[in-house]
């Protein structure tokens, strides 16, 4: 690289709060203008779909150095549920490979042999629960998304943060398509493997930058944070996030919602098609503020039009007369069990003590992200600074709530910037 190319890399890379990378992975051109990243270095690898083709791969990468790129394709919008359809790896000494877990749907193998590798994966919590899914389960990992904020990028999306750091543009065409098709397309298998192309190079240059901002303890208590966190337990009542239940007022409303849902989630569940491809939340939330009385006052609601068959507008007014019919006992309530504390827009009519303290909490801990140049819930979460202030420790010292931020899951380095903040808003 000339020195004009090493000039205007490091000029373009200090705009956006990054380091510049090693020599050798720079993409900026002489004129500051960015590469397009076109075609893997190593070429399209073919599909892993057998089991021999697999044992291989398990072999190279336990063979490989260094962190391993691991990334996930879902369909997600086409089919039920959030398994991959594709996941794509590489590793030097290794190179790249797409595995299909359709075929091979047990790659438990390969996360044992990489069972003390460092993974590195975008926005890992995205990506983690359907590795999980198939036996692939990593003990140390790097979020690139995650290091991102915590650096002050303000864009932290693979191509942003490729672009912005690395110099190359990656083409992001392919991220919302059906990857439960089968053959995958070219195009598509090219798409994947440039996801994790420069992967690896993103983590070591991001390393190099929380280090010098003094973050790189941070970042890692994330990461071990996202690492050993257990699955996520099953949501309550989800269909009260259907979407325009804000709509919805009345329970027998809401129990024609919760009946409609059910019934679309199982039907969908059976065919593996996306929910909103059987029936959309509009016109669950349609049918529900209407309380159609027959199958031709259903069909006059919008979702519910001439394209639909006689037998599913059929179930879909089951559906809404088994809602109509239940006692009132058996009605939802209009809301969701509370936890935590009260919504804060309620705390001034409530408690106007907490209302201020929250107000001053706030307060403080934007400014000391703004501060410290990170985004204010990757500094601490709103939830936790909420149940701190409505249940205030007392006395109230850096002490207490440094105990209090502990309780709520808050991490070292979290509760070493923030505690003192806190602790005078809360005073």
């Amino acid at each position: 690289m000339t020195d004009a190319q090493e000039t205007a890399a490091d000029s373009s890379l200090r705009t956006t709060g990054g380091a510049p990378p090693d020599e050798g992975v720079k993409g900026v051109s002489v004129d500051g203008t960015p590469t397009p990243l076109l075609e893997p270095r190593d070429g399209i690898p073919p599909v892993v779909a057998d089991q021999d083709a697999l044992a291989q791969v398990i072999a190279a990468f336990a063979a490989g150095t260094g962190p391993v790129a691991v990334d996930a394709e879902r369909a997600s919008g086409y089919r039920y549920g959030q398994r991959a359809y594709l996941v794509q790896m590489r590793r030097e000494g290794a190179g790249t490979a797409l595995i299909d877990p359709v075929a091979c749907p047990d790659l438990s193998g390969l996360g044992d042999a990489l069972a003390d590798t460092e993974w590195v994966l975008h926005a890992a919590t995205q990506d983690l629960p359907c590795l999980r899914e198939i036996g692939m389960i990593p003990s140390l990992i790097f979020d690139t998304e995650l290091a991102g904020r915590l650096a002050g990028f303000p864009r932290v999306g693979l191509g942003a943060m490729v672009e912005g750091v690395l110099g190359y543009v990656l083409e992001k065409g392919h991220s919302a398509v059906d990857w439960s098709t089968r053959p995958l397309p070219e195009p598509w298998l090219r798409y994947a493997a440039l996801d994790v192309e420069l992967l690896v190079d993103l983590r070591d240059a991001l390393e190099k930058e929380l280090d010098r901002q003094g973050k790189l303890d941070w970042a890692r208590q994330e990461f071990d944070a996202i690492a050993s966190a257990p699955p996520a337990p099953p949501r309550k009542d989800p269909w009260r996030r259907t979407s325009g239940m804000h709509k919805v007022r009345r329970r027998r409303q809401m129990a024609v919602v919760r009946e409609l849902w059910t019934a679309r989630d199982r039907i969908a569940q059976r065919r593996d098609v996306s929910p909103g491809k059987v029936l959309s939340d509009g016109a669950i939330v349609e049918a529900a503020l209407s309380l159609p009385s027959t199958v031709h006052a259903l069909t006059a609601l919008p979702g519910f039009g001439h394209r639909m068959g006689r037998r599913q507008l059929d179930q879909w007014q089951a559906a809404v007369e088994r809602a109509k019919a239940l006692p009132e006992a058996e009605l939802p309530q209009p809301g969701q069990a509370v936890t935590g504390p009260p919504p804060p827009r309620s705390w001034a009519d409530r408690d106007p003590a907490a209302a201020a303290r929250l107000s001053a909490a706030r307060a403080a801990v934007s400014e000391l992200a703004e501060r410290l140049n990170m985004p204010q819930e990757n500094l601490i979460t709103p939830d936790t600074v909420r149940r701190v202030c409505w249940e205030p420790p007392a006395p109230v010292s850096v002490e207490t709530v440094s105990a209090a931020l502990a309780a709520h899951g808050a991490r070292a380095w979290q509760i070493e910037q923030v505690a003192p903040a806190l602790a005078a808003a809360l005073a």
